[in-house]
């Protein structure tokens, strides 16, 4: 790590405002296309779940759906947390010195969108777990070479979206913990 710093140079306020504005940016809109996706396939599979009229819902599962509604909360407060970076850019590139931010606070602030994105990194690999250990379990009680069409061993296509929903939820999540630590990484120097 000491190596890339001393490559890295110390950045200027000029420097780290217009690298906070393209990485801010680019980060914002990658968690809030891979937000949409989740969402999408969440409540895809949440709605034909409830319109099948099938009994035989796995509580597992449903702790695994479950989870990933809260990885989405916490990803709408990450996004709401990215408009708080805008703030900030608009503030670092601001021609008047009164306005600009102290270090320290953009420091907490980047610090306060690394932990936002850490705990949603952990609910979506939790319930990403889940929902892929439902459908190990169900693929291994099928006996070899018999086809069964039972409703409980069946894996739906709508269990396949829970696991697309909560990989996406991990891309997003994983995106703005990457720009909020490199930022502050590179601020630290």
């Amino acid at each position: 790590m000491s190596d890339l710093k001393s490559y890295l140079p110390a950045p200027t306020k000029k420097k780290f405002a217009a690298t906070f504005h393209v990485v801010g940016q680019f980060s914002f809109w990658a968690q809030l296309a891979l937000g949409a996706v989740s969402s999408l396939a969440l409540f895809l599979a949440i709605f034909s779940r409830n319109l099948t009229f099938q009994a035989t819902t796995n509580p597992v599962m449903g702790f695994g759906v479950f989870v990933g509604i809260v990885g989405i909360l916490v990803l709408c407060f990450r996004l709401y947390w990215g408009f708080r970076y805008k703030r900030l850019d608009k503030l670092l590139q601001s021609p008047d010195r009164e306005l600009h931010p102290r270090k320290e606070d953009v420091i907490q602030v980047l610090q306060i969108g690394l932990i936002v994105s850490l705990i949603g990194l952990l609910l979506a690999f939790l319930a990403s777990e889940v929902t892929i250990a439902v459908l190990v379990a169900k693929v291994l009680t099928l006996p070899p070479g018999v086809a069964a069409y039972t409703s409980v061993n069946f894996i739906r296509p709508l269990d396949i979206f829970v696991v697309l929903a909560n990989i996406n939820l991990i891309g997003a999540h994983f995106a703005g913990g990457v720009t909020s630590l490199g930022l502050l990484n590179w601020l630290d120097q």
